[in-house]
């Protein structure tokens, strides 16, 4: 179970923002953005990797783009991929994961996909999941199915 509070208050603050880490997000970016949360993020004393992740979370984009295309790490390309997915820009999204590679997280999230309900195979693929994303039409069961493991892929990277 996720807990806002394992990352401290600042971190837990921002994720009340809406759910407490718990927050279906959508699949494909939106202009809104949390109210709030930009400067919440942008003065809270995060690693880079959690400021990407929290800029996912309260669905700002671009910050989370700029975010994470500076971090050169297997993690750092996963928060870009998940940017890209989110774009939505498949063919990018699946360069980045071609950059990850195979991520520790892999196992516990196909795990969960399938708990899930999410047809799985016996690995994690992560461009099986950017194409289910992107067919995955607005409120359809699909579209909740797979904002239900975007949310388990999200609880599993951040760190």
């Amino acid at each position: 179970m996720f807990d806002p509070r394992a990352y401290g208050d600042v971190v837990a603050n921002i994720l009340a923002l809406d759910g407490n880490g718990q927050r279906l997000m959508p699949l494909v970016r939106t202009p809104r953005g949390l109210p709030g949360a930009r400067e919440l993020i942008s003065s809270a004393k995060v690693t880079p990797l959690q400021r990407a992740a929290l800029y996912v979370y309260c669905d700002l984009w671009n910050d989370a783009h700029e975010t994470a295309q500076e971090i050169d790490t297997p993690d750092g390309s996963y928060w870009h991929a998940i940017v890209h997915r989110q774009e939505p820009d498949p063919g990018n999204a699946a360069y980045w994961f071609r950059q990850v590679g195979t991520h520790p997280i892999f196992p516990a999230l196909r795990t969960a996909a399938a708990e899930i309900g999410l047809p799985v195979g016996p690995a994690w693929d992560p461009f099986a999941f950017i194409d289910y994303s992107t067919r995955a039409a607005p409120a359809s069961p699909e579209d909740l199915l797979a904002r239900r493991v975007q949310l388990a892929e999200w609880q599993l990277l951040f760190k």
